[in-house]
């Protein structure tokens, strides 16, 4: 087993109370639990965006691209292409990849590239203070939208879905525990993986006491079938106020684009 040390010499600047420490630490134990069972972190590539979610690379001693603004999925496939054995892990935020970027998250999707997307979802555009993104809810007040958004949140999971992603999660920054065990199972999944987490900027869009009352983990659901991961993944429409589920809500076995 190889000696493994994943601290940085980089200083932390994530505010206090940032989601982002949850899935720094999540990620850190399933890196460690990965290597304990024989996977070389040297065969794990880390690639990030531009945002608050990006600096995640910086505190991690792993292998890492920094990419531009909603092409963290790009270039996780061009690494992932060119060297079919790495473990390749995006992380992106939710204006990274279901804004800008949301046509490569669709055709990575489609084509079920063997990569893991893990997404800081926390419903505004923190490190440029507080603009909407396309899973804020309608009327949200920001430095864009004084008077509220007029648009209705997109469901990124019902997208991932419908584009043929073989592996779909949500998470929460109020879950480790949960949240270590679908990152690990992501990553191990044969094909293309997302995980929504919802990551909470306790700076612009403080969120925690909302999720905390209604988010419920997922029990006898049954991941391989379409119909009803459609049916719980449409339960929260990131807009009203019924209750969210976590956990794995699809998984299924498919030829991947690098064994086509």
């Amino acid at each position: 087993m190889e000696n493994v040390n994943l601290g940085t010499y980089a200083s932390n600047t994530w505010c206090p109370g940032c989601g982002n420490f949850a899935i720094l630490n999540a990620i850190k134990a399933v890196l460690k639990s990965l290597s304990e069972e024989g996977i070389s972190l040297e065969n794990v590539v880390l690639v990030s965006g531009i945002g608050c979610h990006a600096k995640i690379v910086d505190y991690l001693n792993v292998n890492s691209f920094y990419s531009i603004h909603g092409r963290v999925v790009p270039a996780a496939e061009g690494i992932k292409i060119a060297r079919s054995g790495l473990k390749v892990i995006g992380f992106s935020g939710d204006g990274d990849s279901y804004g800008e970027g949301l046509e490569h998250l669709i055709f990575s999707a489609k084509r079920d590239i063997d990569i893991t997307m893990i997404i800081h979802n926390n419903r505004v555009y923190g490190l440029t203070t507080g603009q909407y993104t396309p899973t804020s809810p309608l009327g949200y007040r920001g430095r864009s939208t004084p008077k509220g958004t007029t648009e209705y949140p997109i469901n990124p999971l019902e997208l991932m879905l419908s584009s043929g992603a073989s592996f779909i999660a949500r998470g929460t920054s109020h879950g480790m525990e949960l949240l270590k065990k679908i990152f690990k199972e992501a990553i191990m999944h044969k094909g293309f993986s997302l995980v929504d987490v919802l990551q909470v900027c306790v700076t612009y869009y403080n969120m925690y006491e909302y999720y905390d009352k209604r988010v419920y983990e997922l029990e006898g659901h049954d991941p391989a079938d379409y119909s009803k991961a459609l049916t719980k993944i449409r339960e929260w429409d990131y807009n009203n106020d019924s209750r969210i589920p976590l956990g794995v809500f699809y998984k299924k076995s498919l030829a991947t684009h690098t064994q086509v």
